[in-house]
């Protein structure tokens, strides 16, 4: 399989990601996931900072990924394996979406 490079927008932000060609739709899920997230946190007023909000975003989503680890949760069943193409892929999004915010300090 390629890599292939997507176009996606965080919060109006534009960002250049890479993926396996293939996996676009999940990724742009994803993207479209954390966008969501963040720009409630963001929206609630309470937290400011493209930063912070990315760090609070990623912890809620966290708490979410580990409530269904658990045994009665939908990704009991997975492998270690396919654990960490998750996480992965949640990792790049992240650091792609805070990658910006570097260049200011």
């Amino acid at each position: 399989m390629s890599t292939i490079q997507i176009q996606a927008m965080i919060m109006g932000q534009s960002y250049t990601l890479a993926c396996q060609e293939g996996e676009q739709a999940a990724l742009h899920h994803a993207v479209a996931y954390l966008d969501q997230k963040m720009r409630a946190i963001r929206d609630a007023g309470r937290i400011k900072g493209t930063d912070r909000i990315a760090v609070m975003a990623g912890l809620g989503i966290a708490a979410e990924l580990l409530t269904m680890q658990r045994a009665e949760g939908p990704f009991a069943g997975l492998t270690i394996a396919q654990w960490q193409q998750q996480i992965t892929a949640i990792t790049e999004v992240v650091d792609q979406a805070l990658a910006p915010q570097e260049k200011l300090f």
